[in-house]
């Protein structure tokens, strides 16, 4: 809070008017193939049709809208070994790569609006592409760390981390469609929060490459600004780094947000939600986001679609300095007595 003394009498002007400018560029990404369930394909435009833009122009970014790719199917796109739709996948993946990359080299802090969970691959490797030292915080109800060889299902939404790791590099086969991507980040680049649905095999990877994770007993016992205290201590480590955040809306309880593919109960609430996305506001350090995993077609209603919708942008716009603390109008004025 910052008083000011002028002729208008004194006024108290709330600190959002002095973070740094935010630059938005958008891209989005209506791609479901890394999952069974079509339907999250919609989910960029429910999201800008939720007032995404307008609403980040209203708290002072300025906003560049790329529109959105356009995905195209792989002929014969047979399983490797249980992987579903791999060329598939990795065509799409890399075509957003390029996208991430573009949009870093103009200056934005990049704004991924998905789609599946497997996106995180390419908008991961764009962003690396552009900007090094990267270090990641997922928030998720799932880990989506299996590799092709541990994963129960085949789907790539349950994997992409496993493809982003160096550490797990080895683990990963030689799979059409992937032969572009490159391992960016070390498995002490990464922390978790909100996990509360892991595959045995997932588990055995984060303890066995000590991977940061906080379940969801763990940000009840902590408490999320205790969390949220842990994690920026361990990415900032050594020194401050761009932060790639990854946020599955999904890692919400199903009671706010019921319009996703694996809706697990007893997540993070709306608050807690919120309350990560202003602490990465304010590191000044956020550099790439992505929101992925709303599915308009898996509301049984249409509020459960729109309030969704309206928890991914409140995410949003958090990221972006939106806080609730303080007055948002600079010209608020407590008159002379």
């Amino acid at each position: 809070m910052f008083i000011i003394r002028g002729s208008r009498g004194i006024r108290f002007v709330s600190s959002i008017h002095k973070r740094n400018h935010h630059s938005v560029g958008i891209i989005g990404a209506p791609f479901w193939k890394g999952q069974p369930r079509d339907g999250v394909e919609k989910g960029p435009d429910q999201i800008r049709e939720s007032g995404l833009v307008e609403k980040l122009k209203g708290q002072g970014c300025s906003v560049r809208d790329y529109g959105n790719l356009k995905f195209e199917d792989v002929a014969d796109d047979e399983p490797i070994g249980k992987v579903k739709r791999p060329r598939t996948v990795g065509r799409a993946n890399q075509q957003l790569a390029d996208a991430v990359h573009t949009i870093k080299k103009d200056g934005h802090t990049c704004l991924m609006l998905g789609g599946d969970h497997s996106l995180a691959i390419g908008s991961i490797l764009g962003h690396a592409a552009s900007q090094k030292e990267l270090c990641v915080v997922w928030v998720d109800a799932h880990a989506d760390i299996n590799t092709p060889l541990t994963s129960p299902t085949g789907n790539i939404h349950g994997q992409p981390v496993s493809y982003l790791i160096k550490e797990l590099h080895n683990k990963i086969p030689v799979m059409p469609g992937f032969s572009w991507v490159k391992p960016c980040i070390s498995a002490q680049d990464i922390v978790y929060i909100g996990l509360r649905d892991l595959d045995p095999e997932e588990h055995f990877i984060l303890k066995y490459l000590r991977i940061k994770a906080f379940s969801m007993t763990e940000v009840d016992r902590l408490g999320i600004a205790k969390v949220m205290e842990e994690t920026c201590d361990h990415i900032f480590s050594k020194v401050k780094r761009p932060i790639h955040l990854s946020f599955d809306i999904d890692a919400l309880d199903p009671s706010v947000s019921p319009a996703t593919g694996t809706p697990v109960m007893g997540g993070l609430t709306y608050r807690e939600g919120i309350y990560i996305t202003e602490q990465i506001s304010q590191t000044g350090m956020l550099s790439a986001l992505d929101m992925v995993e709303v599915n308009p077609k898996l509301g049984r209603t249409e509020h459960e679609i729109t309030s969704t919708a309206k928890a991914a942008v409140d995410l949003v716009l958090g990221c972006f300095g939106r806080a609730r603390e303080g007055s948002h109008d600079p010209d608020y004025c407590i008159p002379k007595p």
